[in-house]
Order: C-alpha cells, then sequence, then structure tokens
C-alpha cells in the first residue's frame, strides 16, 4: 500500500536526526515557511549584537555607582521564555537590551508557528533545527535554550503536581475560549471522530500547555533563574511557564502591549492582563490632577467620543463621529422611559475571561440579565454590542441576548434594543441620554462615571471598587443595585467628588499604569528605526525609559 506524504511524515518524525538533516541539506538552512520565517532577525543579530556588547560594557563599568542622569540596575540572572515568531523575535531584541545593561539572560522558547494547529514532529523538528541555527548566533551574550528539545525526551513525560496540573487544564480551557471566542465549551467527547472543533482544540492545547509546563519545570529546577519574563502569562504556553514559575516560587514579570504606541503594560507576580492598578492608584489616588493632567485626559476622552486617533494611540475606540444624545434617541425611537446601557465586552476576549464575580461567566450575566429586564416594560434596555465583534468569527452578543429569551431579533419585546457592532451609532452618544450603565468589565463602564452616570459592575475589572462605581457581589445585590437607581434616577447621578475620582482614575490608567517603552510589539521593526539598542542603553535612551528596564528585571518583593 502506497504511503502518502502526511503518513511518511509521521513515520520520519519518530527517527532520530532525520528531520534536522533533511532541514540541513535539502533545505539549506532556511525556514519551512513564511509563518516562521526569522529572516529580519537573522538580518539584525550582528547589529544587535554589537550594539548590546558596547553598552555592556559601559554598564559593567558602572555598576554599583549612583549616577543622577541614569539608573542604576543591578546585574541578574533574567530567564525570558516565549513562543510563536513574533513573540519571539521581540523576545530577541528584549533579550538583547537586558544583556546590554549587564544582565545574565537566557532566552527559552518553543518554536511553534500557530497554536491552533497541530502540524507533525516532522515539520516542528525542522522548525526546531531553524530557530536554534539562527539563535546560536546571539551567544555568548544571550544564551538560548529550546524547551522543545526537553520535549523531545521522554523522561519528561511525568504527571505534574496536582495543582498544577489543574491550573494547566483551566488554563487550556481557557486558550480555547480565546481562541474561538466562545465561553460555553464543552470539552467532553466519547471519541476523536464525534470531536467538535472547540473539544479538539482543547486537547491540542492541553498536549502542549502540559508539554511546556513539563519542560520548565524540569529547566527551571535545575537552572532557577533570580526573574523570569513572559509575555501575557494567562494563555497558550506562556501561560504555562507562567504558572510553573509561581508554582517554584521563582519571581515572574509578565508584559503585554494596549493600543499605545512607546508603551508597555507589566505586572510583578501577576497576570498582566488583570491590569491590576492597586499601586498606581494608592499613590496617586487622592492627588488631585495638575491643569495639565486634566488637560490631557480631557483631549484622550474628547478623541474617543469623535472617533478620532489621538497621539500615540493606535486605535479608534468609535467607528462613527458622535451625533448627540437626541439623535441617537430618535434612531432607536426611544421614550422618555429610563434608559439603561448595557456595554457588552467582545465574547471570550481575554479581558473578560475567568472575571466572574457572582455569575458563571460574561455569557450568563448577559442572559440573566435580558430576562430580568424582559418583565421590566417600564424601562428601555439598550443593549451596545462591542465594536470589536466586527473583527471576531465567536458568537454575537445579540445571538446570547435572542437565546434568552428564546425568540429571533424581531420577537424581542419592543423596549429591549439591540445596537450591532457595525451600527452608526457613537456609543458616548447613547451614554448621554443613559440612567444608569451595566457593564462586565468593558473600560465603558469607567467613562460612564466620567459622565455622571451610575455603572453597576459585574465583572473583575481594573476599576472595579475604585469609589465611583456600584459593585454587587451576588445576583441579588445586582438587582437591589438596578432598581434602586431606577426607583430615583436623577438622585442616582454621581457625586461631584465621584465623577472627579473617575477622571483622576482614567488619568492614571492611561498616563501612568502603561511605563515607557521603545518597541511595541506591533511596531518593532519600524520603532528600531528610531530607537536602536544603540540609543535606547545611551544616556538619553535610559533617562526615558531606563526605569521600566527596572521594573522589567526586577525582583518582586511581594507574592511569592
Amino acid at each position: 500500500m502506497a504511503l502518502n506524504k502526511q503518513t511518511i511524515k509521521q513515520i520520519l518524525g519518530e527517527l532520530p536526526y532525520t528531520a534536522e538533516l533533511y532541514w540541513q541539506f535539502r533545505q539549506g538552512g532556511k525556514p519551512l515557511n513564511k509563518s516562521f520565517s526569522l529572516r529580519r532577525t537573522e538580518q539584525r543579530l550582528p547589529l544587535w549584537k554589537a550594539q548590546a556588547q558596547a553598552a555592556r560594557a559601559a554598564a559593567l563599568q558602572r555598576m554599583g555607582q549612583a549616577f543622577d542622569s541614569l539608573p542604576y540596575i543591578e546585574p541578574r540572572k533574567v530567564l525570558i521564555f516565549t513562543t510563536l515568531r513574533y513573540w519571539i523575535e521581540h523576545g530577541v531584541l528584549l533579550g538583547m537590551a537586558a544583556a546590554g545593561l549587564g544582565h545574565q539572560v537566557t532566552l527559552a522558547y518553543l518554536p511553534y508557528g500557530n497554536w491552533r494547529v497541530r502540524g507533525n514532529r516532522f515539520d516542528q523538528r525542522r522548525h526546531n533545527a531553524y530557530a536554534q541555527k539562527v539563535l546560536q548566533q546571539a551567544a555568548p551574550l544571550l544564551q538560548t535554550v529550546s524547551f522543545y528539545d526537553l520535549i523531545l525526551d521522554q523522561q519528561l513525560n511525568a504527571q505534574l503536581p496536582g495543582q498544577l496540573g489543574d491550573a494547566i487544564e483551566a488554563l487550556s480551557f481557557r486558550d480555547v475560549q480565546y481562541s474561538l471566542n466562545l465561553e460555553e465549551v464543552d470539552r467532553n467527547s466519547d471519541t476523536p471522530e464525534r470531536d467538535t472543533p472547540a473539544r479538539a482544540l482543547y486537547r491540542l492545547r492541553l498536549e502542549r500547555n502540559t508539554q511546556a509546563a513539563q519542560a520548565a519545570l524540569y529547566w527551571l529546577s535545575r537552572n532557577r533563574p533570580d526573574v523570569l519574563l513572559t509575555p501575557n502569562g494567562s494563555i497558550l504556553e506562556m501561560g504555562a511557564v507562567y504558572l510553573v514559575a509561581r508554582h517554584l516560587g521563582i519571581p515572574v514579570v509578565t508584559y503585554e502591549f494596549g493600543e499605545q504606541r512607546d508603551r508597555i503594560w507589566m505586572a510583578q507576580n501577576d497576570e498582566v492582563m488583570r491590569q491590576n492598578t492597586d499601586a498606581v492608584w494608592q499613590a496617586h489616588g487622592s492627588t488631585p490632577l495638575r491643569d495639565e493632567q486634566w488637560q490631557q485626559v480631557r483631549e484622550l476622552f474628547a478623541s474617543r467620543q469623535r472617533a478620532d486617533l489621538w497621539q500615540n494611540f493606535s486605535r479608534r475606540w468609535q467607528g462613527q463621529p458622535g451625533q448627540g444624545g437626541e439623535q441617537a434617541r430618535q434612531a432607536l425611537r426611544l421614550d422618555q422611559r429610563p434608559v439603561i446601557l448595557l456595554a457588552a465586552n467582545v465574547i471570550g476576549d481575554s479581558l473578560t475571561l475567568n472575571r466572574q464575580v457572582f455569575t458563571e461567566s460574561m455569557t450568563d450575566w448577559l442572559q440573566r440579565t435580558v430576562r430580568f429586564f424582559y418583565a421590566l416594560e417600564g424601562v428601555q434596555l439598550v443593549v451596545r454590542i462591542h465594536p470589536g465583534e466586527r473583527y471576531t468569527q465567536g458568537p454575537s452578543v445579540a445571538e446570547v441576548v435572542c437565546s434568552a429569551v428564546r425568540g429571533a431579533v424581531p420577537d424581542l419585546p419592543a423596549h429591549i434594543h439591540l445596537v450591532a457592532a457595525d451600527a452608526a451609532l457613537n456609543t458616548y452618544d447613547l451614554l448621554e441620554i443613559a440612567d444608569a450603565g451595566l457593564v462586565y468589565t468593558t473600560t465603558v463602564g469607567m467613562e460612564m462615571a466620567m459622565s455622571g452616570v451610575p455603572a453597576v459592575v459585574s465583572g473583575q475589572t481594573h476599576y472595579r471598587g475604585r469609589g465611583f462605581t456600584l459593585d454587587p457581589g451576588s445576583w441579588q445585590e445586582y438587582e437591589q443595585a438596578i432598581m434602586g437607581i431606577l426607583s430615583n434616577p436623577t438622585g442616582a447621578r454621581l457625586t461631584q467628588q465621584q465623577v472627579e475620582a473617575a477622571w483622576r482614575y482614567a488619568y492614571h490608567f492611561f498616563f501612568e499604569y502603561p511605563r515607557p517603552f521603545p518597541w511595541h510589539l506591533l511596531h518593532f521593526w519600524n520603532e528600531l528605526e528610531s530607537w536602536p539598542i544603540a540609543r535606547v542603553l545611551s544616556a538619553e535612551g535610559l533617562a526615558q525609559f531606563g526605569r521600566t528596564f527596572d521594573e522589567l528585571f526586577e525582583v518582586p518583593a511581594h507574592g511569592i
């Protein structure tokens, strides 16, 4: 019987050295495909290395001294873990900068090109050989280790400790939710033949996350760093390595990038996507804003209303400029009954997953809320579907809302209105006519408070509990909060002190919580033109970014 190509690859993938030799002699050391091409990194590594070496020599000269113009950065043993082509490339650049500052740096990686496609071992081993060939050029300044080599070692098949294994299962489930923009996923299947795409993806994510955790547990137990850095920390193999570091008590810093260029989010011993702003708020929350700070946050808020880009922000929050509240009222045919604005997140967004407080999920919150309002004909509920749904493939909030009342869109009661993701309506116009707002984790809840509108927050979001929102801890408290507002909408408006607190918080969230950083993940190839390693590690660059680098490589003093 003739063997097809995939069967041959499966056989060869189990034989030692076959994939590596094939890659070396038949492919000439080139990448398999564009999805895992490190060509740009390979081209620039000699320059990065030379610039980092020069900066390192200068850093070593000033070790142990304090300078007014340059931050002192204590040398540390740093491990950076990444996977996927773009994170690996960014990790190499970050590692070179860390080495240039005098740190002892190792880059650990998994050479995967896609987190949703299994592929075959023959191709994966060729990816691994290619990545090793490119990245070894960074030595000795940047040491590299492939966790895939450890995965190929059969000794890693030991079962993970109980709590860590449970955490890896929860992580894998979250990966499926994130990948498919789903919250309700059935992980059980009698046979692979009856698998749904979600079940098959769960099995793949569980396998890869378990392998990553086993490799990290093995390596970190023998090569303990002072601090581990990994992107995100909430999903994929990066989340698995984060969990292992926490399990071993190794200090870990997670980092991510938002809509602002020249800024980075980071968290110490925490998942950065939790957006924990406690330290910033405790330090500055009670301090009045200066005039220039007021101007800055007002200009930002105005740009969001106008659907404009502003300064270093790269996202438009609305597709339609504001036209005024009355026009929105007419477009939706709203009357003078109280208006409750429900601003939804995208289903399966990383900022909603595992953020439940008193409901099972955001989907559960939506359905129960719609059922609650179904019989309240004296109130008008406006459900604003997140504009980001235009770019996702999962189920729409509209489907969730309609399924909650077992009907199609035309069968919704007249007092419940859906505003589609692509509707020619601005959320801030809806906010202008709202008597109250309902949110899960969306930033719109903070902006409701900035406008004096009482916002009832149902998910664990960064601005919850800051003193300017209503934060129920149970479904009963949630209903009571809504009915309390409806009993006296005018009296429920926020006080001037609460509104000012919301504006102060917004300023610190947008302008203090993100730290200055030269290389945004989405733009760093272009930003390298303005901020090469040599300039970043110069007196000029360290004056701007030095504190951020110190915090990135800092050993957290709490939460270990």
